[in-house]
Parts: C-alpha cells; structure tokens; sequence
C-alpha cells in the first residue's frame, strides 16, 4: 500500500512539474525534482541590503576649549562625515528584465538612503527607488538592465487551497533559500499587518529576510510576494503570508506610470456582518457579505443606486466576505473603473454597475477607517501634524463622543499621529474601542469611542 501511495504521489508530481529535471534513484526509476524550474527562477530573485546615512555625534564636552586644552586634544574637524550603517536585509523579484524592474516590500526598503540589490552570480547594484504603495507593503526598484532574468508572472486568482507552491528568499541574511508547501489558506484579512490584506496563507517556510521575496507555483509563474508570518515563539511555525500577484501587479503598473497609487472608493461606510446582524436583518445563517451603512452624497455609490442598509456579497462575481476583504477588491482597481455589484435588498439579491470614483470626492465617510468612525470624515492637517475632523453627522457614534468638526487628532490607541498613515495604522490596533488624543483650540483632551 505505501508502495502504490509513493507511485501515485511521484506520477502526479511529475505531471505537474511541467519543467522538472528527470533524476533516477539507484534502480533507475525517474523521480520528481523541481530543479529545473528552480534554474530558470533563482536567477531573478535577489537579496536587499539597505543603508542610511548616521552623523557621528561627538561627545559635548570636546566642544570645550579649555578642557581640549587641559587634556592636550587636538582640534575637531568641523566637518565630520556621515558613517554608512546598514539597516535591514530582504529579497526581491525581477519581473522585467528589459527594464530592471524589481519588486519588493515597502518595509523593506523604507526609510533608507541607498539600496543595493545583490544577483545570485555575484552582480551588485545601486537600485533606483520608482514608488511604493505602503498600505500594500510595495516597492518598486529599478536596477540597469544587463542580462538579467525574470520570473513570469502567474494568475493568483487561480490558486485554490492545496496547490504546492514555493518560496524562495534570502532569510536571515544567510543567502538564497528555497522551501515548499502548499496554500493553506486563501483572502485572508483583518491581520492588521497592512492597510489592504488579501493574503495567500503558506506553511512554505518563510522566515525574516524572506520578505520581498518569490512564491512561485510549479510552472514557475510568480503568484505572490511573500511579506510577513506569525511566529509566536519567535521562529518559523508554518504561518506565512504573501501578497497575492493580482494585487501586486495593479499597484507595480500604476508606480511605475505615475510614481504612485491612488485608490478609488464607492463612497459608502462598511461593517461587517456578525451573528446579531444576521438574526436583525432575517439573514440565512451563516450568510457571509458587508453590510453598508452609509452612502455619502453624490458619491458614484449614491449615483449608481446603493442605500445604506444594503448586504455587498460579491464584486465582480467574486464573494465579498468582511469589510477587509471588499476593501482590497476595490483597492487593486483603478479609479474610473467600473464593477459589478452584487447586493441583497430586503432579502432580495440584485446587482449594479458601480464606478469607483476619485477618493478625494467619496470622502464623506470614514466608514474605511474604522466602523467606529462611520459618518466622520478626517484630512490631514495642512498646518502641522495630526489629522483633522473635516466633517461630522449629528447622529455619528463620533459625536456622540464628544468629537468635534475641527478637532485636531494628535493621538490614537497610545500611538503618535502624524498624519492618514499613521491614523490609519493606530486604528487598526483594536476593533472594539478607540483611543483618542485630541487638540482643540489651545487645549488637549482624550476622547474613547466604544
């Protein structure tokens, strides 16, 4: 029985590794091997150093005349240079070799001042930083375009739970790694890792220095770009997420078009459903979707037909199952788009044609934000740190908490707010209750909202 089992589990293998390297055991019998493939995509995965650039203080006291004098020290140079210290190390993808385009994650390339990409042959280069998108934890470098290699990119729409993947990366430094695994998981969300989340699950194994990394599938086609894992005891627990290639390659198009990305919105204020809203709205149980609780005024949601109340369940034909999860659908599509909505009015299910319009326009709810904030519009603070409350409804949960048009958020959930960003990745620390820090006038105070 083990024998048949091992046959099957080698004939299969080998059907779907299109460009394995046919290798024989002692008997002569073939046996699967991914190293083929791997010849083809190692060469376009890189390792990431990145530095900055650190002043060397010099102690106070040298500043002294009197006390150089005293101890005979020779003058200080007035001008001292900078001292180059790395920062962090990751991976990275070629996906376009005619241009050098390299694509990683945003945390790994943030905050620095010189980034260096590292080829598997010995090959180093300066990169060119063309944009990033940090609430998808993206970057996208460019490096000169001497016989490089890509890897093709794949369609990561088509992965079902169960399909073997691999994951290839530079963790901890040590050098070029590849695991393997499986999908264990699809769309997952409400991590709090990134502002958009969608993420393929793997337990390839994928520890720090992997981030900005491959995860292939056996053809060799990119599908994701492997960026965080859950590791409680501090090492690899078979956890691992990556970006799924969908998402990646909207984000990569519009950076290197317009050096950044702007994402649309409907308009409407979003909650997700839990079982006290299935029982309200006579929901069948279980049913899965997200609820809409506002529709700002003259928003394309609006103009297309939607109403508060309204149950999205699908986008596109693809299940909408938490607010999360609708968030990153809408969020990998450009502005000026338009999507087939699929909803359920008074139990009834109907669809429409939404356009997702300029940000800038839908911004009458905060409904994204945080379901707390629903009917609350903030901006950032045009004349110092902090975000501003551009608009309030009356009847807003907000308000109610003693929130006022104008107010000056400085703080949330203990953490500095410098501006959308930042507010942003604070609210994202607790569904449940909000902690804020607020200016108004020349006086500060803390406002909760639960």
């Amino acid at each position: 029985m083990y024998q048949l089992s091992l046959l099957v589990a080698t004939l299969v293998l080998s059907t779907w590794v299109n460009a394995s390297l046919p290798q024989a055991d002692p008997q002569g019998r073939p046996l699967p091997s991914l190293s083929t493939m791997l010849k083809e995509v190692n060469p376009a995965v890189v390792n990431i150093a990145t530095f900055s650039e650190q002043q060397m203080s010099n102690n106070p006291l040298l500043n002294d005349p009197f006390f150089r004098r005293f101890f005979n020290i020779p003058e200080q140079q007035p001008n001292q240079q900078p001292r180059k210290l790395q920062r962090s190390a990751g991976s990275g993808v070629i996906i376009d070799a005619d241009e050098g385009i390299v694509v990683t994650n945003y945390h790994v390339i943030k905050d620095s001042d010189e980034i260096r990409v590292s080829l598997t042959d010995g090959r180093h280069y300066v990169a060119k930083l063309l944009g990033s998108d940090p609430e998808l934890d993206v970057a996208v470098l460019q490096i000169k375009n001497e016989n490089l290699s890509e890897v093709p990119l794949g369609d990561s729409e088509a992965l079902e739970v169960g399909d073997f993947v691999v994951a290839i990366g530079n963790p901890f430094g040590i050098g070029q790694t590849v695991t393997t695994g499986i999908v264990s998981a699809l769309g997952r969300t409400g991590l709090g890792i990134e502002g958009y989340e969608n993420f393929i699950q793997t337990d390839a194994s994928i520890n720090p220095g992997n981030s900005g990394g491959a995860l292939v599938n056996l053809n060799g086609q990119l599908i994701g770009i492997n960026t965080a894992i859950i590791a409680p005891a501090g090492g690899n627990v078979g956890i691992g997420f990556a970006i799924p290639m969908d998402m990646v390659k909207s984000s990569v198009e519009q950076i290197i078009e317009d050096g950044e990305v702007k994402r649309g919105q409907l308009g409407i204020g979003i909650q997700d459903i839990t079982v006290d809203l299935q029982i309200a709205f006579d929901l069948k149980n279980g049913q899965q979707g997200v609820l809409i609780t506002g529709v700002a005024e003259d928003s394309e949601a609006a103009k297309a037909g939607l109403k508060p109340d309204d149950i999205i369940v699908a986008i596109e034909g693809e299940k909408v199952i938490s607010t999360g999860n609708l968030r990153s659908q809408i969020g990998k599509r450009k502005i000026g788009d338009k999507v087939k909505v699929t909803f359920l009015r008074d139990g009834k299910e109907k669809s429409l044609r939404v356009k997702i319009g300029d940000p800038i326009q839908q911004s009458a709810s905060s409904g994204n934000l945080h379901r707390l904030l629903d009917g609350a519009r903030f901006e950032n603070n045009t004349e110092g740190r902090g975000v501003v409350v551009a608009e309030l409804e009356r009847n807003s949960l907000a308000a109610y908490s003693g929130l006022r048009p104008g107010d000056i958020i400085l703080g949330a959930n203990r953490l500095r707010i410098n501006d959308m960003d930042d507010f942003r990745e604070a609210l994202r620390r607790d569904d449940d209750r909000i902690l804020l820090r607020v200016q108004r006038g020349r006086s500060s105070f803390y406002v909760v909202i639960q």
